[in-house]
């Protein structure tokens, strides 16, 4: 393992981190490493350092310290772009509670991912799918169970001269920034190329990022952009200092950490091939983007650098050893001197991890779970109706005890049709007259006494 230096920077303000393009409406996605070399060296030009940093980085044929890009963080969490291999993330490492679950999280939609979870994939480890959310506003994978507001926002802020006799402005600029939430900032990995690098250029190191944090990174400085409380640093080993599970995984498991044969490697930087790197461009999965901008030097302050294409943060190369790069100069023909733009990579081997069956989840799983459990309430549905029956049947007793009352005169069973006949056969008396005349004269007198009737029914039971 090589040692390394993690620097966590927190904004007091905007920063500004323009687009190759040069458009003001934009910003780039984070602050690469190209551009992070470029305010280091002018820093070690301060500190009266520059050629002695110049002949140990973009002019060794092993540069002695590399950079990472500037990637967010928030609280303890870092974020950084996952490797394109394992993002989004397979469904055999995705666990959650709720099968269904799995379907809902629109993984592409992260951007930036806490280092936490990198740490699991390239691990081979599960991952609690519910447990995390992604934010649309700066594209970070937030915890679901800890509310926090987006690390950051891209905002646009205009600024207009004022005359200070006659109090007008006739032009109102726009310009794009980045505004970080108070508990967040960037945060970036220094790695050396072996212990006597690192006691050699690690005070120097951190002492130019401490005069950067008072002189501000990027655009606008001139307005305060870019300028950062003093810079907090954090020594270690790479690469257990930003993936401890990884660390362990290599020290623990010597086939894990084996550098035989064709591997992959996670880059955190850009990349400028160099000619003695050995990359398969048939595998892996990357892609390239375009730099520009301009020079700041005394010699041509603002001249139009040289456009070249890099391989972006993110990416996954295919190569037998791991890819140094190099830094291409970019200065204008002609020009005083050479303005070099770091290419050099800053690349993270992938080990090979088989997973486990267990944690095999297929995908198509949810979709029989889910019709399952939508069969579940229709068979509660089903005997919820017979409950409803009992209590009709419960209803319906009344009505015979309205019955018995007309039943209490002859037999009960005989007698209850004629008690109800009388509203209805009014046509009946005259086909059967003995029969129907005694019911009429013995109905009022039924309704009149019925406390007495019973009184006089038990007798004749007795006899």
């Amino acid at each position: 393992m090589q040692p390394g230096l993690l620097i966590r920077l927190r904004p007091l303000g905007a920063w500004r981190y323009g687009p190759a393009d040069g458009s003001h409406d934009r910003v780039d996605t984070l602050y690469r490493s190209d551009r992070l070399f470029s305010a280091v060296t002018l820093a070690m030009q301060r500190l009266g350092v520059l050629d002695e940093w110049l002949d140990a980085t973009v002019r060794a044929a092993k540069p002695s310290v590399v950079f990472s890009s500037l990637f967010p963080f928030q609280g303890d969490a870092l974020y950084a772009i996952p490797p394109a291999t394992l993002w989004p993330p397979p469904p055999a490492l995705l666990n959650s509670p709720s099968p269904v679950f799995l379907t809902k999280i629109r993984w592409k939609t992260a951007r930036f991912v806490p280092l936490s979870v990198i740490d699991s994939l390239v691990t081979g480890q599960p991952i609690l799918a519910d447990q995390w959310l992604p934010d649309p506003e700066s594209g970070c994978l937030l915890r679901r169970d800890r509310p926090s507001a987006s690390p950051f926002r891209v905002v646009v802020r205009s600024t207009a001269a004022v005359d200070r006799v006659t109090q007008t402005s006739d032009e109102t600029k726009s310009l794009a920034c980045v505004e970080f939430e108070p508990s967040a900032g960037l945060w970036t990995v220094a790695r050396f190329a072996d212990s006597e690098q690192e006691r050699s250029w690690s005070p120097r190191l951190q002492a130019a990022f401490r005069l950067l944090s008072d002189s501000g990174f990027g655009g606008g400085r001139s307005k305060g952009w870019g300028q950062t409380q003093t810079a907090e640093f954090q020594t270690g080993q790479w690469p257990a200092l930003l993936l401890p599970k990884l660390g362990r995984l290599l020290r623990n498991s010597p086939a894990a950490a084996s550098e035989e044969g064709n591997g992959l490697f996670w880059l955190l930087s850009l990349y400028s091939p160099a000619i003695a790197d050995n990359v398969d461009w048939s595998g892996g999965n990357y892609s390239l983007s375009s730099r520009g901008g301009r020079v700041e030097s005394h010699a041509g302050q603002g001249a139009q650098k040289k456009t070249v294409r890099m391989v972006s943060e993110g990416c996954v190369l295919a190569s037998h050893q791991e890819p140094v790069g190099t830094a291409v100069d970019v200065a204008p023909n002609g020009f005083a001197h050479p303005v070099y733009r770091s290419g050099l990579a800053l690349a993270l081997r992938l080990p090979v991890v088989e997973i486990q069956p267990q944690d095999k989840t297929p995908v198509e799983e949810p979709s029989v779970v889910e019709a399952a459990v939508q069969e579940e309430p229709a068979v509660v549905d089903v005997p919820a109706e017979p409950i409803v029956e009992p209590v009709v049947e419960h209803e319906t007793l009344p009505v015979p005890h309205l019955d018995e009352t007309p039943s209490d005169e002859p037999p009960p069973a005989i007698e209850e049709p004629p008690a109800e006949m009388p509203p209805i056969p009014a046509e009946e008396p005259p086909s059967e007259p003995p029969p129907v005349q005694e019911p009429p004269s013995e109905e009022p007198k039924v309704e009149e006494p019925n406390i007495e009737e019973p009184k006089h029914e038990e007798p004749p039971h007795e006899l």
